[in-house]
C-alpha cells in the first residue's frame, strides 16, 4: 500500500521552505563539480541519441531543468511542491513545469526519452520505491537512459537508514540496493557511483546510470 500521508507531509514541509530552499539549491549542482560535469555528461549523451524530451522529476526550484535546456536537451520538470513548481515557472518561464508525483506520473507510456530523478527518491518510504522505478521504467521509451543521485549508505549491505533531513524524513540508500530496484523494473545498469561526501556534507553520495532495453 502506497504511503500517500508520506507524499503529503514532504509536500507540505517542501511548501513551506520553497522560496528558502530556492535561494539555497536552486541548482543543486553549484559547487559541486563532479556532480555538475555528471549532469552534463547525461546531456551530451542525450544530445548525441536525439531522443525524446527529458523529464527533471522532483525538480525544486527547476534549476537543474534549466541547466539541461541550457545545454541543448529538451527538458521539462515535475514535483509534488505546488509552491516549488510556482517558483520555478516564475524562475524560467519559457521551460515547462508540472505538478505531479513519480508515484503516478501523467505522462503516456513510453514518451520520455532520458529521465533525471536528482535526489528525488530520498523522501520515498523504502516500500514504495518499486512503484517509482516501474513509472520510471514505463514512461521511459526503449533505449532510454534513466540518471539517479541520491544520499549513499556507509555499508551497502543496509538497504536504507532514515535520516533527519531539514525538511523532512529522508533515507540513504544502498547503492546496490537502488541497482536492484532498477533491475527488477527491467532497467539494466550502466554505471554506478559513490562520491564521498564534501565539506559540510554529512553522508556520501551514490549516482546510478541504468537503460531501458530496446527489446523486451
Amino acid at each position: 500500500m502506497i504511503e500517500t500521508s508520506s507524499l503529503d507531509a514532504t509536500r507540505a514541509a517542501y511548501d513551506a521552505v520553497a522560496t528558502r530552499y530556492a535561494e539555497l539549491f536552486r541548482d543543486s549542482t553549484e559547487g559541486l563539480p563532479l556532480d555538475r560535469a555528471l549532469v552534463d555528461a547525461f546531456a551530451e549523451s542525450v544530445r548525441a541519441a536525439g531522443a525524446g524530451p527529458v523529464a527533471d522529476l522532483g525538480c525544486g526550484p527547476g534549476g537543474v531543468t534549466a541547466r539541461l535546456a541550457s545545454l541543448g536537451v529538451s527538458a521539462f520538470g515535475v514535483d509534488a511542491s505546488p509552491a516549488m513548481i510556482e517558483l520555478a515557472r516564475r524562475e524560467y518561464p519559457d521551460l515547462r513545469f508540472d505538478e505531479g508525483s513519480m508515484l503516478a506520473l501523467d505522462i503516456e507510456d513510453g514518451t520520455l526519452g532520458d529521465v533525471l530523478s536528482w535526489y528525488s527518491i530520498i523522501h520515498t518510504p523504502p516500500r514504495d520505491l518499486p512503484v517509482i522505478f516501474a513509472e520510471f521504467a514505463r514512461t521511459l521509451e526503449p533505449g532510454g537512459h534513466l540518471l539517479l543521485g541520491f544520499f549513499a549508505t556507509d555499508d551497502d549491505p543496509h538497504p536504507a537508514e532514515p535520516f533527519d533531513h531539514k525538511v523532512s524524513l529522508a533515507y540513504r540508500l544502498s547503492i546496490d540496493h537502488v541497482a536492484d530496484l532498477a533491475a527488477k523494473a527491467g532497467l539494466m545498469e550502466i554505471a554506478r557511483l559513490r562520491r564521498e561526501p564534501s565539506e559540510g556534507e554529512r553522508f556520501r553520495h551514490g549516482r546510478l546510470l541504468a537503460r531501458k532495453p530496446t527489446e523486451p
